[in-house]
């Protein structure tokens, strides 16, 4: 089982991906991806397109969702796998955390107005498939494409990221919330590349063990954000808190993301993964 080639973690056009839903779930079959699960951030309108075309291609597929969270002065995120897309509590909470978005979108946009860099926001949402979804993602490209930036990587880096000029505090969800909808909605929840939180080793020791407490049931151990002694590191924490391990490529499209779909590294052999749950 550890062998499937699964990715579970990838977005759309529904969030910050570039391509349609339709398109990834033909990529990813093309890539020989074996399960495939999309998980746009806060947002499931992806979901009835990409599994149309997963059962087209006789590929199997996992409804999901990535749930942005608050948690500490951070912000994490927490996918949820297998879920009822017609739950109501869950359609109902991420309405709820898309909310915030739209000002946190327009903020975003003052505060690079700021510095002299005009019309951000209105080219921030040229680039949103989704209009109520305007993400930093979106941001980033528009800079790259007045010249700001040379790549997506380093507009975060430089104008988006904590203590730069464009970043903007936000609260999110909580995760005891995230986790309520995931689980209240039939899923798996797994913390999404832990590897790029700002968390000490005590700090992530009491995320983990507070995630474990709420019913969560596995780590992105294998993901595009880690390098081989981060994928090494988080098996040992999957092994010290009994969690299950995921892989996934957090694809968001072929020019903004380090790994293409089904190209992560495989979980290491003793490590149970969480698609034993899924299929």
């Amino acid at each position: 089982m550890n062998a499937l080639n699964a990715d579970l973690h990838c977005h759309s056009t529904a969030s910050d991906g570039t391509l349609p839903p339709g398109e990834v779930v033909r990529r990813a079959h093309a890539n020989g991806v074996e399960l495939l699960a999309l998980t746009d951030h806060d947002e499931l309108l992806g979901l009835p397109e990409a599994a149309a075309q997963a059962q087209a291609l006789g590929l199997r597929f996992v409804p999901g969702v990535e749930i942005s969270v608050s948690w500490l002065d951070q912000t994490l995120h927490i996918v949820g796998l297998g879920i009822d897309p017609t739950n109501e509590a869950l359609i109902a909470g991420l309405a709820q955390v898309r909310g915030g978005r739209d000002g946190r979108a327009a903020r975003i946009g003052a505060e690079l107005e700021r510095i002299g860099i005009r019309g951000a926001l209105e080219g921030a949402q040229r680039y949103a498939g989704n209009p109520a979804l305007v993400s930093r993602a979106h941001f980033a490209r528009y800079l790259v494409e007045i010249g700001i930036s040379k790549n997506v990587h380093d507009v975060f880096l430089h104008y988006l990221a904590r203590g730069k000029p464009g970043y903007v505090e936000h609260v999110w969800a909580t995760l005891e919330d995230a986790l309520a909808w995931i689980k209240g909605a039939g899923g798996l929840a797994v913390i999404a590349h832990p590897g790029r939180y700002r968390l000490s080793h005590a700090e992530m020791d009491i995320l983990f063990e507070r995630f474990r407490e709420l019913g969560g049931d596995a780590i992105e151990v294998s993901c595009g954000a880690h390098d081989g002694g981060q994928l090494l590191a988080f098996a040992r924490l999957a092994r010290k808190f009994g969690l299950m391990a995921s892989r996934a490529s957090d694809f968001h499209g072929p020019e903004d993301s380090p790994i293409d779909l089904g190209r992560a590294p495989p979980l290491p052999p003793d490590l149970t993964p969480v698609w034993t749950r899924l299929v």
